[in-house]
């Protein structure tokens, strides 16, 4: 063990809440006798109450030997067979869990620091023998056509799997009696329960890409039928594919990186049959989500064009009415001139003023009535001219 290493376990005997004495004494004889660390008595009972165990299993030859019920009775079950095999299903688990789990396995705390925070992104790790996968498992939720994304860590060793997982996705109970269902498998070791996990992962993005493209298919009849709410769909879609690529695509390099390994820690042959089929089935996936970003694209880009169409149209709507009103405006501006000169003229002689002398003049009246019609006639011959009647 390295120097860090023994300054954890330092530490961690020094804080007897997150370790047992015989934790301490087990992980001292399986790590390579480090001295003697003092832990005081009163050590934790061998099942813990808010256990954050889901399932504990020891394999021998592919077949579950015993189901302990704390990870105490796991150690000690896993000592007591010969090539056997731990996997451990944690949920939420707490420091303390992860915790012992470091000390009995010897899991590097960079590691384990990672599984207790979470909020990681897709990748493997090797420190030593041990195997540091994170992965994003994805669900896509018909009732709200959301996908929803899961996180989960594996530490894979010579001799147990410690899953860890921060979501409901993925169901690795499923997983789980799927692979015990087929002893042959699982005696292939823990690189085998690895396998699993990857392939129910990526099988599990199969529904999320068929969400997915049902989406992009109603959102293109939404864009050509003139939804107002299309443009935030598309950008929520939008978001969600960014995040599935996300998880998506760093799993390729994972899976080629297992690849990479295939021969220096002597893989099984059909095991590596089992991770290729996994490996084409998650770039095909990737493959789709890459169409799938292309797609919303020209989406967003034809919705783009017809809503700029449309306020053209509307604006071409709107100045034509306004152009109509403008005429309307202009024609009763004309009559009301038209009208406006005889009115003044009759206006004038109403006042019947005594001194006004046109008012006895024998040829007053029908002079009136001829300049009248005269400016009327002319004022309605400059509007025609000017098309405004």
């Amino acid at each position: 063990m390295t120097d860090r290493s023994i300054t954890r376990l330092a530490t961690l005997a020094r804080r007897p809440h997150l370790l047992t004495r015989r934790d301490a004494d087990v992980a001292r004889s399986r790590r390579g006798g480090l001295p003697a660390l003092p832990v005081p008595d009163g050590a934790l009972p061998a099942t813990e109450p808010g256990s954050s165990i889901v399932d504990s299993a020891i394999y021998v030859q592919g077949r579950r030997v015993a189901t302990p019920a704390s990870l105490a009775d796991t150690f000690r079950a896993l000592r007591a067979e010969d090539d056997a095999m731990a996997w451990i299903g944690l949920y939420r688990p707490s420091e303390h869990d992860l915790t012992r789990l470091a000390v009995e396995f010897d899991l590097h705390e960079l590691a384990v620091e990672d599984a207790i925070v979470a909020h990681q992104r897709p990748k493997l790790e090797r420190y030593g023998n041990t195997l540091f996968v994170v992965l994003r498992a994805a669900r896509y939720v018909d009732a709200t056509e959301e996908v929803e994304f899961g996180e989960l860590h594996v530490f894979v060793g010579p001799d147990f799997v410690v899953t860890v997982r921060h979501a409901e996705s993925p169901n690795l109970t499923a997983v789980r009696r799927r692979t015990e269902a087929d002893p042959s498998m699982l005696a292939r070791g823990p690189e085998a329960v690895l396998y699993a996990i990857l392939d129910a992962v990526v099988d599990g993005y199969a529904p999320v890409v068929a969400g997915l493209e049902n989406d992009i298919d109603e959102i293109e009849t939404e864009v050509f039928r003139g939804d107002a709410s299309v443009s935030r769909r598309i950008y929520e879609l939008s978001r969600e594919v960014v995040e599935f690529q996300r998880a998506v695509r760093p799993l390729r390099q994972i899976l080629t990186a297992l690849r990479a390994g295939f021969d220096k820690y002597q893989i099984d042959e059909e095991l590596q049959s089992y991770l290729r089929d996994v490996a084409d089935h998650a770039t095909e996936v990737a493959e789709r989500i890459d169409s799938f970003r292309v797609a919303l694209r020209d989406i967003l880009t034809v919705n783009a064009t017809l809503v700029s169409q449309r306020q053209n149209e509307e604006m071409r709507a709107l100045s034509e009415a306004s152009n109509a009103q403008n005429e309307e405006v202009k024609k009763i501006s004309a009559w009301a001139a038209i009208l406006f000169a005889p009115t003044l003229v009759g206006t004038v002689y109403g006042m019947n003023f005594d001194d006004m002398p046109e008012l006895g003049w024998h040829y007053g009246y029908p002079l009136a009535l001829v300049a009248m019609a005269f400016v009327s006639v002319g004022l309605w011959g400059v509007f025609k001219a000017r098309r405004w009647i």
